[in-house]
């Protein structure tokens, strides 16, 4: 055993402690203190965020959280829909294959768009940066994250009633809510045409504004989807669509033969 493993720290954790009588979130008892007391929304960000959370952090928590719920048939749902008929024993199994498909292209855009309010908030000009940052993508070929909708134009009006709960919210600092205005501004610029804000471009700006860390956000998309997920596990079981995608893929997608 080397002298530095003999004098390395243990690790430690401060989410969770039980005893054969109690349970403890932290420094609260789960018994007296949270259940029947606290919302799950209200321990959700006590747990991640490591505070106590207040009012407007629980209305803009709820808000991300509702939004990302559900948006139709997209690739989680289907994957969810296809593992469940395939194992039907195996409901986490079919909500797990779902949230595989949480990622940089679908449902988890925020984390990417709040890398560069980040970057924004950082630069000495932040409209030259934001235009720095629109040319980059253009040359790219990229959309820019948060920007953006195939189903939602020209306005995605999830991302707009986002912004205006979160402007009407005193208590939050604005600087995301004006890194993403600012960004959106130049998007617009560069492109040379309105160009549609995400809501998950909005969603990036809202939990900047309670101080969710860019690294965590994807976390709050993986935690809303899989209520969602488990709702289409139920439809599938009262309505059950999935050999009927199964089909039409098949079906839609013809076998040409490889060259001999």
């Amino acid at each position: 055993m080397t002298t530095s493993s003999k004098t390395r720290a243990a690790p430690t954790t401060s989410l969770c402690r039980h005893t054969l009588t109690s349970l403890h979130y932290g420094g609260a008892n789960l018994v007296d203190d949270l259940m029947g007391q606290k919302t799950f929304t209200e321990v959700l960000l006590m747990q991640i965020l490591g505070r106590t959370p207040r009012p407007v952090d629980m209305r803009m928590a709820d808000v991300v959280l509702i939004v990302l719920m559900e948006h139709g048939l997209t690739p989680s749902a289907i994957a969810t829909r296809l593992v469940y008929m395939s194992a039907p024993e195996n409901l986490q199994g079919a909500v797990a294959a779902g949230l595989m498909a949480v990622g940089s292209s679908f449902v988890g855009t925020m984390e990417n768009c709040s890398r560069l309010l980040d970057r924004l908030q950082a630069a000495a000009d932040p409209q030259a940066e934001a235009l720095l940052i629109a040319r980059e993508h253009q040359a790219r070929k990229q959309p820019v994250p948060g920007f953006g909708h195939h189903l939602h134009k020209p306005v995605d009006p999830r991302a707009y009633k986002l912004l205006d709960l979160a402007r009407a919210e005193p208590e939050l600092p604005g600087a995301h809510l004006r890194a993403l205005e600012t960004l959106s501004r130049a998007v617009d610029t560069v492109a040379g045409k309105p160009i549609t804000l995400n809501a998950t471009g909005a969603v990036a700006a809202l939990l900047g504004e309670i101080g969710v860390p860019t690294e965590v956000m994807r976390g709050f998309a993986v935690i809303s989807r899989a209520a969602g997920l488990v709702a289409h596990v139920v439809e599938e079981q009262q309505s059950p669509s999935g050999r009927f995608i199964w089909e039409t893929v098949e079906q839609a997608i013809p076998f040409v033969a490889p060259d001999a």
